[in-house]
């Protein structure tokens, strides 16, 4: 027992020396310095022609030194943009971690253009640099020389559309049947309304549905409520739930509980909905309706056989100008927004920003447009 004692008494002092000795050694702590600019070649090729029908393409490829923090750590790059020298109007392209070489695409190339605030269609000159750091808070951050050169973007169309599909709707249970687009708010890119009418049909359980799609001929992705169908009571408001938005299964259904004019508003950020009796018994009823303005000319809008008020054209070419919409009655209604937004009597001009096909869609209900260019 006394041997044991000896011994253990040994250990806890050989240990103490050793946890002593740790302490007071130093040497491995990580010290960075702040590195060099890194040095951003230029390029072989200053004109760059960006392809809308290509837009997975290369468009240009980056080469750098390689920076130097005076320790083995990863070192991140990021790609900027600006429309000045003096980079007062940034935008990260990409990032990449250890690489001194990047290649962008097409689509890559152009949304950065745009996101400066770059014009399609014509000729301008971007500037790029290289910002190189260290770790996950990218310390020690540099920016590298700047570089320029000329490019010819196209025009990005940031927005989504989304279309009516059900029996309570004019298409049925067709999703590529000339459906309906919901009318996107002016002031809110994730806000839609549509307000029109709806049927209940036979008046079964099962009647006067409806979901929302993304895409025309495409049954994913879809949108409706949380219940599941069979259990998705006919609501006034609730949660929306999507496939796959939310979810690999597809949601419930929206309805309505008898016919009648609805205002249907669907937020894709708050993911809520609400569909509300409207009441269209003072609404004025128009015979015809036609598109003019500078952007156009004058051509008549075919009026819903299911909806008499509700009014489009599918397929429209349209130049850089303006448009109103007149009707058979010689008032003239217009919003000030483009693609988007809710015309009054006497309203101005709708913009019109680049020149394409266009489908158009009016409601002379509560005067929301909606301009859907077919190939941007």
């Amino acid at each position: 027992m006394k041997n044991f004692k000896y011994i253990s008494a040994f250990i806890l002092v050989v240990c103490a020396f050793i946890l002593t000795s740790s302490c007071d050694d130093d040497s491995d702590q990580f010290t960075a310095s702040e590195t060099t600019p890194v040095v951003l070649s230029g390029l072989t090729i200053t004109d760059i022609e960006l392809d809308p029908f290509n837009i997975n393409n290369p468009a240009m490829t980056l080469t750098w030194s390689q920076a130097d923090y005076g320790q083995q750590a990863s070192v991140n790059y990021s790609v900027e943009v600006s429309t000045d020298e003096a980079f007062t109007n940034t935008s990260v392209v990409t990032s990449v971690t250890g690489n001194n070489t990047v290649t962008l695409s097409v689509s890559e190339l152009n949304a950065a253009a745009g996101n400066v605030g770059l014009p399609p269609f014509s000729w301008n000159t971007l500037y790029a640099r290289i910002s190189s750091s260290i770790g996950t808070q990218n310390g020690l951050p540099v920016k590298s020389n700047n570089i320029s050169f000329n490019v010819f973007p196209y025009f990005n169309y940031l927005f989504e559309d989304y279309y009516l599909v059900g029996n309570g709707t004019a298409p049925g249970w067709d999703n590529n049947n000339n459906n309906p687009p919901l009318f996107r708010d002016p002031a809110n890119s994730n806000l839609y309304h549509y307000t029109g009418y709806f049927t209940k049909g036979a008046g079964g359980d099962g009647e006067g549905r409806f979901k929302i799609l993304e895409n025309r001929g495409l049954w994913q992705p879809q949108w409706g409520v949380t219940d599941n169908e069979g259990d998705d009571d006919i609501k006034a408001a609730g949660d929306i739930a999507g496939n796959p938005g939310t979810q690999s299964d597809d949601p419930g259904r929206f309805g309505v509980e008898i016919d009648g004019y609805y205002a249907f508003t669907i937020d894709f950020s708050k993911r809520t909905y609400t569909n509300e009796v409207f009441d269209a018994s003072g609404s004025a009823s128009f015979t015809g309706m036609e598109i003019q303005g500078s952007a156009t000319t004058t051509t008549a809008m075919t009026q819903s056989s299911f909806d008499s008020h509700l009014w489009y054209i599918t397929s429209i070419p349209l130049i850089p100008g303006d448009l109103q919409f007149v009707t058979n009655t010689g008032s003239t209604w217009a919003g000030t927004t483009e693609f988007s937004g809710q015309a009054t009597e006497n309203g101005g001009s709708i913009p019109v920003v680049v020149e394409d096909d266009y489908e158009v869609w009016f409601s002379d209900l509560d005067g929301r447009y909606i301009l859907i260019p077919l190939n941007l």
